[in-house]
C-alpha cells in the first residue's frame, strides 16, 4: 500500500535503527559488470540516485535521469520517491506515482539499473545469499544464467546416459529483437525480455531448467522428455508468446519467437555441447524458414 512520507524521522532516529531497518541496504544486481554485487548501506539521511555528479548513488547509464529517485528514511522504514524522472522509477515492475515503502526483498528499478532492497534480521547472511544468487541467476529476468545452465546440462546428460533416459533441449530466440531496441529503446527491450521470461516460466515443470543464455536467447532443458514431447512443449510455448499482448507503457508490441530442438535417448556419444549445437542449428533453420516456428 502506498503511504505518504512524513518527516518525523528527524526527531526519532533511534526507532528507525532499532525497530525498522537495521543495516538495510541496496544491492546492485543489474546490469552485470564491475558494479554487480555492490552494497549501498542506507542510513538516517536521504539518498539520491541519478546521473548527476552530486548524487549519492551515481549511475552512468543513458536511461537514468540526473536526479532520478530518492530513498528517504522514516520511523516506519525507507520510502522511495521518483524525482520526476524521464523513464520512471519502479518497484517490483510497478511504476511509482507516489511514495512507496520498501519491503525486504523488493526490486527497485531506476532506468535500466536494478537493485534489491535487503532489510532482514541477518543482513550479512542475506547479502551473501544474494551474492550467490547473482552467480547463478540473470539479474534482469531472474531466471538461471548461462553458468548454471552449463552445470545443469552437463549433469543431466550424464544422468541420461547412465539410466538410458531421454533428455531434450529447446533454444529460443526473439524474432527481430534488434528492431524493438532500435524503434522503442533499450528500456522497452529490457521489458520484453522480463515479460517473455514470465510468459515462458508458467509452462515449466519444477524439474526442468529455464535459463537466459545471452542477449535475446534462452534455453530450456526438459528432463526425461523425448523428441515428440519436446516438440509439443516448444509449440505450446511458441503459441503462448505469439498470443500474449506485450505492452510497454501505452505501446502494444507483437512478439514472436523461433525455437530449435535437440534430443537424446541416452546416446553415449552425445554431450552438452553437442546438444546445444544441434538446438542452435535448428533454431537458425527456423529463422531462415521465416521465423515464428519450431524446428527439431
Amino acid at each position: 500500500m502506498v503511504e505518504k512520507v512524513t518527516e518525523t524521522w528527524i526527531t526519532s532516529p533511534k526507532r528507525l535503527y532499532s525497530e525498522v531497518a537495521r543495516e538495510a541496504c541496496l544491492v546492485h544486481i543489474y546490469p552485470t559488470g564491475t558494479s554487480m554485487g555492490c552494497r549501498y548501506p542506507l542510513s538516517e539521511r536521504s539518498l539520491i540516485l541519478g546521473r548527476g555528479e552530486d548524487c549519492d548513488i551515481r549511475l552512468q547509464d543513458h536511461s537514468v535521469s540526473r536526479r532520478h529517485a530518492k530513498i528517504e528514511p522514516t520511523p516506519d522504514g525507507f520510502f522511495v520517491h521518483d524525482q520526476q524522472s524521464t523513464n520512471g522509477t519502479f518497484v517490483n515492475d510497478r511504476q511509482l506515482d507516489s511514495a512507496w515503502l520498501l519491503q525486504d526483498g523488493d526490486y527497485l528499478r531506476v532506468g535500466n539499473c536494478i537493485y534489491r532492497y535487503l532489510a532482514g534480521g541477518n543482513i550479512e547472511a542475506e547479502y551473501h545469499e544474494e551474492i550467490y544468487r547473482l552467480t547463478i541467476l540473470d539479474g534482469l529476468t531472474q531466471i538461471h544464467n548461462q553458468r548454471y545452465l552449463g552445470e545443469f546440462l552437463d549433469r543431466e546428460v550424464v544422468r541420461s546416459q547412465r539410466h538410458n533416459r531421454p533428455l531434450s533441449v529447446l533454444m529460443l530466440d526473439i524474432d527481430r529483437f534488434k528492431s524493438i531496441n532500435d524503434t522503442f529503446g533499450h528500456l522497452c527491450g529490457d521489458f520484453v525480455l522480463r515479460e517473455l521470461a514470465d510468459v515462458v516460466r508458467v509452462s515449466m515443470r519444477k524439474e526442468d531448467l529455464f535459463a537466459r543464455s545471452g542477449g535475446e536467447e534462452f534455453v530450456i532443458v526438459l528432463v526425461e522428455a523425448d523428441r515428440d514431447e519436446a516438440l509439443a512443449v516448444a509449440e505450446r510455448i511458441r503459441e503462448s508468446v505469439a498470443s500474449h499482448q506485450f505492452r510497454f507503457e501505452a505501446t502494444p508490441i507483437n512478439l514472436t519467437i523461433s525455437i530449435g530442438v535437440s534430443s537424446t535417448s541416452g546416446d553415449m556419444e552425445m554431450n552438452a555441447s553437442t546438444m546445444l549445437k544441434i538446438a542452435d542449428e535448428n533454431l537458425y533453420t527456423a529463422k531462415r524458414n521465416g521465423r515464428d516456428q519450431v524446428v527439431g
